[in-house]
């Protein structure tokens, strides 16, 4: 999934950038990788299962989204798949600022796990479901009180609002951190297409170093930040809970 990325931060120090970014779209217990996607190995792009689900480069994949999520009633069976939305790994490099644990029942989006890395190599995720498990639409009101230390230019204050669609050929997320008349817009949008060794080779060439390049836009930004006159904050502990 080839998806465009918009990135905004509002407030009194402005600062905004557009860029592209390519994520797979996974059922981790069943799907079978193309040859040019290693699983638990290394390849020109690779998903490990240590990669997501607990403390990072730990993880217990699936067993820990499902452990989670039937916490709040959502269990396998019943026409359920858990999916996953993440950035691979290029060349045995990996990071990710945010996966999707996704949980369809009959192809309706029924619960979420938004899985947050910072910098620092620290993890938090956020749990949404709506209260009554009615499917989650781009309509669907989703919202999280942010705990987590993501940028050291925003303070740990405000809340998350998410917009999620979902569809068979495309997928669309939205998330805006609000805090007072600060905060930082985010989305990402992209269509849905099989994963084929073809389609890794092109984007491959087409956007090389994968979460290389991601993590490099990272700390350009970053310095273009304080260049502008932003005011850097240590990173503190995360939250003693790994899930909210």
């Amino acid at each position: 999934m080839p998806a465009a990325l918009i990135h905004a931060r509002r407030g009194a120090l402005r600062h905004s950038f557009r860029s592209k970014a390519d994520f797979v779209l996974l059922a981790p217990e069943w799907c079978r990788m193309p040859r040019l996607m290693a699983r638990n190995g290394f390849g020109l792009i690779a998903f490990r299962d240590a990669d997501h689900g607990g403390p990072r480069g730990k993880g217990a994949g699936s067993d820990w989204a499902w452990r989670h999520l039937a916490a709040v009633g959502v269990r396998p069976g019943d026409g359920m798949v858990l999916a996953l939305l993440t950035q691979p790994r290029f060349l045995g490099y990996w990071f990710n600022p945010v996966s999707f644990w996704l949980a369809l029942r009959d192809d309706d989006l029924i619960a979420v796990i938004a899985e947050v890395n910072n910098t620092f190599g620290q993890r938090h995720s956020y749990l949404l479901i709506p209260p009554d498990q009615t499917p989650i639409t781009a309509e669907t009101p989703l919202q999280a009180r942010k705990v987590f230390h993501v940028s050291p230019f925003q303070d740990i204050a405000g809340d998350y609002r998410f917009s999620l669609s979902v569809l068979p050929d495309r997928i669309a997320i939205r998330i805006s951190q609000i805090d007072g008349d600060g905060g930082i817009d985010t989305a990402m949008a992209g269509p849905l297409a099989p994963l084929t060794n073809r389609t890794i080779l092109r984007n491959a060439l087409r956007r090389p170093g994968g979460a290389l390049a991601v993590i490099i836009q990272i700390y350009w930004h970053a310095l273009r930040l304080k260049l502008k006159g932003a005011t850097y904050r240590k990173c503190p502990a995360p939250p003693d809970v790994e899930i909210s």
